[in-house]
């Protein structure tokens, strides 16, 4: 039996409808290394990446801030910018997952920390994007999670209840920022786990 409070699914989009992974497009720009894990981090969660996530500059200029922070030359960086979104394929069952729950008559939304660059790329390539009602992108709202301030754009824009809403995302730091302001939260593993766990919160998604 569906819950009569919950009128609303939010997802996030790396890492619940598509692979996020940091490590992967290191080794695939450089090569094998030993200190990959290292270099994921310097690069994919410096300042300059939260930076370009919330929108401050485009890709071309993002370009060539790797190239002059990083010292990485402009082949590498082309590389490095091609695997950044050619690696984001669609975590499985999760496109059938978001489609059920919207047959069951839920509305379903987007809350990334994402590019424009990187947004039009998956517009483009996958066909979920057409599944939501609205979208908050980090880089359009110039805010990124776990403020408080992308959630309330969320809610603002679309005339949202915290508590009406299930905000379901991979980052713990994520969920606890969405359960403060009030939603009902699910820390994403996989397609399975999460379609239990909206069981759990009583959806009831369709066959």
């Amino acid at each position: 039996m569906n819950s009569p409070s919950i009128k609303n699914i939010i997802f996030d989009i790396g890492n619940v409808l598509v692979r996020w992974s940091p490590i992967e497009i290191i080794r695939l720009t450089f090569g094998e290394m030993d200190n990959d894990k290292d270099l994921a981090k310097a690069l994919l969660q410096s300042d300059l990446w939260l930076t370009y996530n919330r929108g401050e500059f485009s890709e071309s200029e993002a370009k060539r801030q790797f190239q002059t922070q990083f010292k990485l030359s402009e082949d590498i960086v082309e590389v490095l910018f091609y695997y950044i979104k050619q690696t984001q394929i669609p975590i499985y069952g999760m496109y059938d997952l978001v489609k059920r729950v919207k047959l069951a008559g839920y509305n379903t939304y987007a809350l990334t920390d994402n590019v424009l660059e990187i947004v039009d790329h998956l517009k483009a390539k996958y066909d979920f994007w057409d599944l939501f009602l609205g979208a908050i992108v980090s880089a359009e709202v110039k805010f990124l999670k776990p403020s408080a301030q992308i959630f309330n754009c969320l809610l603002d824009t679309y005339q949202l209840k915290a508590d009406e809403c299930i905000f379901i995302d991979d980052v713990l730091a994520n969920v606890e920022g969405a359960k403060t302001l009030g939603f009902n939260t699910i820390l994403f593993k996989n397609a399975a786990q999460c379609e239990r766990e909206l069981h759990l919160l009583g959806i009831t998604t369709t066959v």
